[in-house]
């Protein structure tokens, strides 16, 4: 297999882990991952419980450091920085335990979004780029199906309303690169797709990564697939070379053939 994803063969790389590593006391959850992300391209990272994706994402995005290994983003290295820095330049992320504002309404979470990207600050008197800020809110909002639902409290939503949300604010951010850890997971059928032809839709200047267990999501908005298993990765290829790989078959496909 080629190493580099067929489409982005050109592109300079957005992220570059080199011998990355995570310990917590005696366990490994990340052990010697390489991986390379060029821009604009659409990644997918697979595997069971426990195989090290979201402990991989917390590397990427700076919750914690690794202990082994270094991090490049867009170029510079950030291995030792915090996760706000990584989010100045350009990345934004999603967390398969929801971090919205339950007791705020759909509008108010995504302007929030809005006004921590542009550095700004909350304001008794109203200005003109508060203005601004909330007609971003609105158009993303409707952009993620939830325009009917601005003045709702988050805490009312259903969970797929959640997901959606959630990815709003993810992308109303204007990332660079923007990582979604499992926002499939609880959604119904009709939702899925709908959330499948909105990443399929995304503009293809943002570079994507995401964590998925549902195949049918993630190898058709994947470009190339990386597969983890035990903190490793294992195998990765094409969507098509993934389907028909039969290691991957026997850990994780089951019956998606």
């Amino acid at each position: 297999m080629s190493a580099v994803a067929p489409s982005a063969e050109r592109a300079e790389p957005i992220l570059q882990l080199r011998g990355v590593g995570r310990r917590f006391g005696g366990v490994i959850a990340v052990a010697d991952v390489d991986l390379t992300v060029r821009a604009g391209e659409r990644r997918a990272i697979l595997g069971p419980n426990g195989a090290g994706k979201t402990t991989l994402f917390n590397l990427v995005s700076g919750e914690f450091p690794p202990t082994a290994g270094s991090v490049e983003l867009f170029g510079a290295d950030v291995t030792a920085a915090p996760a706000r820095k990584r989010a100045r330049m350009g990345l934004s992320r999603t967390f398969q335990t929801s971090r919205l504002f339950g007791g705020l309404s759909v509008e108010d979470n995504l302007y929030l979004a809005v006004l921590g990207v542009s550095s700004g600050h909350l304001r008794l008197v109203k200005s003109g780029a508060d203005a601004e800020m909330r007609e971003v809110a609105r158009a993303m909002a409707e952009s993620v199906g939830l325009d009917d639902r601005l003045e709702v409290l988050v805490a009312e939503l259903s969970h797929g309303e959640q997901r959606q949300l959630e990815v709003g604010m993810a992308r109303v951010a204007k990332p660079k690169l923007m990582m979604l850890d499992e926002p499939a997971a609880g959604l119904s059928r009709a939702e899925r797709v709908n959330l499948t032809e909105q990443l399929l839709g995304l503009d293809p200047a943002i570079t994507l990564i995401l964590i998925e267990h549902d195949m049918d999501v993630a190898l058709r908005v994947a470009e190339w697939v990386t597969m983890m298993h035990d903190g490793r990765v294992i195998v990765e290829g094409t969507p098509n070379e993934i389907r028909a790989n039969e290691t991957v078959h026997a850990l994780y496909l089951g019956s998606h053939t």
